[in-house]
């Protein structure tokens, strides 16, 4: 598909403004919320079971309504459901919307939700840098995966994200120390060794 460069630009600006929108007044109070990760394990179960399937994760359709819908469901009562959080900002990159069919709040307030409920939660700020860095939101992308790096500095999927935005930025050496590390880290993919190859940036 043709994207038309004026739309283009509206979306990101529009990505841009919703990013400065946030607040507990604009995205709504943590009222009976729980942890993704060591929360009830019980209620996870049953959410996902009907509202995150794996044809709501790839983005096929929704289970029970729309697929924006069900993820914002999923979001509202696990707010760092972190492969939710990944599947809605892909979503709403795909549809270019910042608030996708069905969703209660933009994709700028779920992650502004999921980082008040848990500030320290490296794979969430991991996925909002990799959601800004895709909206064309670089600086902000770098802060995000900065505080992740720092929260979770052996964590090989976010030393190979950082990579990648280095590398995005022609920033070589700094992409080259990051995918070492994930690398070393036991990291699977080979695309960011492989683009740094290209670029003549990599040495065994």
């Amino acid at each position: 598909m043709k994207v038309i460069p004026g739309i283009a630009i509206l979306v990101i600006s529009l990505i841009a403004t919703d990013l400065h929108a946030t607040s507990s007044a604009y995205c709504g109070e943590l009222i009976n919320v729980h942890d993704y990760i060591g929360g009830d394990k019980q209620l996870l179960g049953t959410v996902e079971q009907h509202h995150f399937t794996s044809n709501i994760e790839s983005l096929r359709h929704g289970n029970t309504g729309t697929l924006g819908g069900d993820l914002s469901y999923t979001l509202m009562l696990f707010p760092n459901h972190h492969r939710a959080l990944a599947a809605f900002s892909k979503l709403s990159l795909r549809d270019k919307t910042l608030k996708p069919a069905g969703a209660k709040y933009s994709v700028g307030c779920f992650f502004d939700r999921a980082i008040r409920f848990k500030p320290n939660d490296a794979v969430v700020r991991m996925v909002y840098g990799d959601y800004l860095l895709k909206a064309g939101q670089t600086d902000k992308a770098t802060e995000e995966l900065g505080i992740a790096i720092d929260l979770e500095p052996e964590n090989p999927t976010i030393n190979y994200n950082l990579g990648l935005l280095y590398l995005k930025q022609k920033n070589y050496e700094q992409a080259k120390t990051y995918a070492k590390k994930a690398y070393e880290l036991g990291f699977p993919l080979p695309g960011l060794k492989n683009q740094l190859k290209q670029a003549g940036k990599w040495d065994e």
